[in-house]
């Protein structure tokens, strides 16, 4: 690349050098004495006007007389021929010359360089624009030939940068994988036993689980080269050219095997074909064929591992998913508390913390959080932390994180009036105080009125530990206690606000599940009722299928206003019989703003805060 840049300013320099002569010699041109001939200077002389000259090769400068005052003049003889015999052979004699000052004046050096380069630029030039011309031309055919080409990028093995120490949470998936490091390192152990190791590995997660994560940190294990490509590469606007690049990266893999392929976001070419937009045979799908041969087509004896990694399994083409080819799948699951707390442990290694870090409590603050989410809490308290110029991270910074991660940050400077103030601190007061008394609602970690991100005000609830499964009890005392902020405006003044249209949306949307897809209808019974209808190419959901009545359909909503007419008036009645806690809370709020655990708890059992 660099020598390239030195030949295009090369060729940049002499046009540079070329206009710089032009411009010298229409300056000098400009400025130059009254030109006269040979003849004229003849003949000047013969009149003695003449009292000095001054020639080289061709040039001659004349000083003289003109008007009785003196004046500057040149002219030009034959190149090689003296001046005094081109003067002979004009009848100027020796006697006219007597009182003439001659003086014969070698030329500088630089003149002669700048008449050679005169001479000779022109020829440089249009060499030199000939030889641009060709490489640019030769550069392109080269694009043109390479553009099948991989752009699969190559690590070495040799220092591996991600290893599965660096991995953490995943304990399941790891062991999976530890299978095709030893058939990596070891493959006699396998092949002597009748064994064949799996051809290609999908790993499956939400985004942000370290599926990119673990392929790396696979290829550090092994100790062997490792090619990544995003599935988007191998699609151009030009047929072929996804199957081309395909075709070079596994002779690539070949060529350099025991190793391993990593194709991420793989979904961008596996989907199912004959579900093109633009008809049943495009660019995409013979990029898939491709690799369905390439795979299919590998010998036991390459020791090619292809994984690829994908949070869409659903929309692969079932080609792709069969034994011989990707058959086997590791899951990375969003990590539990114990998973969490070991992510933390390796983002928090070679950070300056403070004394007071539980990193178990921080896991337990952290509910749904993946692995990316966790290191940008880290990055999120660090940088608090230097805002705020500590030398440590605090636990204050980390639970001020979570709180930014999740909700957004705050905003301060945003103006509400005092009447508004007293309606946010009631609404949260009611959340509050419903989920305190409600059993299966998760504890109260943190009210606050508040603004951040979009939200006037909120509660904060997490759980004390991670539950797969939810009952209906559960769903019931949730949906109480996301009404509980309405149940107490109404209580308190009487009127509704707008504050409650996201708390309304939960809860509806949380009730058609409890109906429609969890079967927890008295009425309508153990049944789902609805089918998803998905188009495969876009990878989005576009509209459900009625696969029931209307009578059923006007079933269905009875029970959803059932549920929620329920929820409502259970959180109304938990409100009035705890009337004075609900002021208790509100009023603390408005002076405070915000209130912790410890201050919400001490409340609710009728200590001062």
């Amino acid at each position: 690349m660099r020598s390239g840049y030195w030949r295009n300013g090369l060729v940049y320099l002499l046009i540079l050098t070329a206009i710089a002569l032009l411009l010298w010699q229409i300056m000098g041109r400009s400025s130059a004495p009254e030109k006269i001939s040979i003849t004229q200077l003849a003949r000047l002389i013969k009149d003695r006007s003449v009292q000095q000259i001054s020639t080289t090769e061709e040039k001659i400068d004349i000083t003289y007389t003109r008007s009785g005052k003196q004046a500057q003049a040149i002219a030009y003889k034959e190149f090689g021929v003296g001046l005094l015999e081109t003067l002979d052979g004009l009848g100027v004699t020796q006697e006219d010359l007597q009182d003439v000052k001659i003086e014969v004046v070698p030329p500088p050096d630089w003149i002669n360089i700048l008449t050679a380069l005169g001479t000779i630029l022109p020829t440089l030039i249009i060499v030199g624009m000939i030889y641009f011309m060709l490489r640019q031309a030769q550069g392109t055919n080269n694009q043109a030939l390479s553009f099948g080409k991989s752009r699969a990028r190559m690590f070495t093995g040799d220092q591996p940068t991600v290893t599965f120490n660096d991995v953490a949470g995943v304990d399941e998936a790891k062991e999976e994988l530890q299978e095709v490091v030893e058939f990596l390192k070891e493959p006699e152990k396998f092949i002597s036993l009748g064994a064949r190791i799996p051809k290609g590995v999908l790993l499956v997660g939400a985004p942000g689980t370290g599926k990119t994560l673990m392929a790396k940190a696979v290829s550090g294990e092994a100790g062997v080269p490792f090619f990544s490509i995003s599935g988007s590469e191998f699609v151009e606007m030009f047929v072929g050219v996804g199957a081309s690049r395909v075709r070079d990266l596994f002779e690539q893999a070949k060529r350099h095997s025991p190793c391993i392929v990593f194709v991420d976001e793989i979904d961008a070419v596996g989907r199912h074909r004959g579900a093109g937009l633009g008809g049943s045979h495009d660019e995409r799908e013979q990029t898939l064929n491709q690799i369905l041969v390439e795979m299919d087509g590998f010998d036991t004896d390459t020791n090619v591992i292809i994984m690829a990694a994908t949070n869409r399994p659903d929309i692969l083409d079932p080609a792709l998913l069969r034994p011989g080819r990707f058959d086997r799948r590791v899951v990375l699951d969003r990590p539990d508390v114990r998973g969490r707390e070991a992510i933390l442990n390796v983002h928090l290694k070679g950070k300056p913390l403070g004394p007071g870090i539980e990193v178990g409590v921080l896991a337990k603050l952290t509910p749904g959080f993946v692995g990316a989410d966790i290191e940008n809490l880290v990055n999120e308290a660090a940088i608090l932390a230097a805002r705020r110029n500590k030398k440590q991270i605090e636990m204050e910074e980390f639970q001020e994180a979570i709180e930014r991660v999740v909700a957004g940050p705050e905003r301060k400077s945003r103006l509400i009036s005092e009447e508004e103030k007293e309606i946010i601190a009631y609404h949260e007061a009611g959340h509050a105080v419903v989920q305190w008394v409600l059993p299966k609602c998760d504890p109260v970690r943190k009210i606050t009125i508040v603004s951040r991100g979009m939200a006037l005000g909120y509660t904060m609830s997490l759980p004390d530990d991670d539950h797969l499964l939810q009952s209906k009890a559960k769903f019931r005392d949730l949906m109480a206690g996301i009404l509980g902020g309405r149940s107490a405006e109404e209580l308190m003044f009487g009127d509704v606000t707008t504050g409650a249209s996201n708390d309304l949306e939960r809860s509806t949307d949380l009730a058609r599940k409890m109906v429609t897809r969890y079967g927890m209808s008295d009425e309508l019974g153990p049944m789902t009722f609805g089918q998803k209808e998905e188009l495969i190419f876009l990878g989005r959901e576009i509209s459900e299928q009625r696969d029931y009545s209307d009578a059923v359909a006007q079933q269905i909503d009875r029970e959803v206003k059932r549920l929620i007419d329920e929820a409502h008036e259970r959180s109304a009645q938990v409100l009035k019989d705890n009337r004075d806690k609900l002021v208790a809370v509100a009023t603390r709020l408005i002076e405070i703003e915000t209130l912790d655990s410890e201050q919400f708890e001490s409340i609710m059992g009728g200590e001062a805060s």
